[in-house]
């Protein structure tokens, strides 16, 4: 089992930037990759940024260049620095992490509150 908690959120102006951290407690032994997800209401919730196992990345297009995924294994911390943030990167931004085969788990966390302002 893996805990996630997610913090750092808030309201900035657009240009501005935010750091999200997610917290991870429990085993993370077979966790093939982390991510962080966003979703805005009534729409689904959409892949930002993945970071695998090896230590390979992807984004999202409309994030590309501006946000960057990094981990901190010793402190069991995952990161989402966000850079020149625009009004339609307003969302509630999720991180996550999926086991490997055979359980293919996938662990949320409660989700942080972005709110860019034009």
């Amino acid at each position: 089992q893996v805990q996630l908690a997610e913090s750092g959120g808030g309201l900035v102006q657009a240009g501005g930037s935010l750091t999200l951290s997610c917290a991870v407690s429990g085993s993370t032994l077979r966790i093939i990759a982390s991510g962080w997800y966003r979703q805005t209401p009534g729409s689904q919730r959409e892949l930002v940024a993945i970071i695998r196992y090896g230590g390979s990345t992807n984004y999202a297009d409309d994030v590309m260049g501006r946000f960057t995924i990094f981990k901190d294994n010793a402190k069991n911390m995952m990161y989402l620095q966000m850079n020149n943030l625009k009004p339609e990167d307003t969302a509630v931004y999720y991180c996550h992490m999926k086991e490997h085969f055979p359980s293919g788990d996938d662990y949320w966390g409660q989700g942080t509150q972005v709110t860019v302002s034009s």
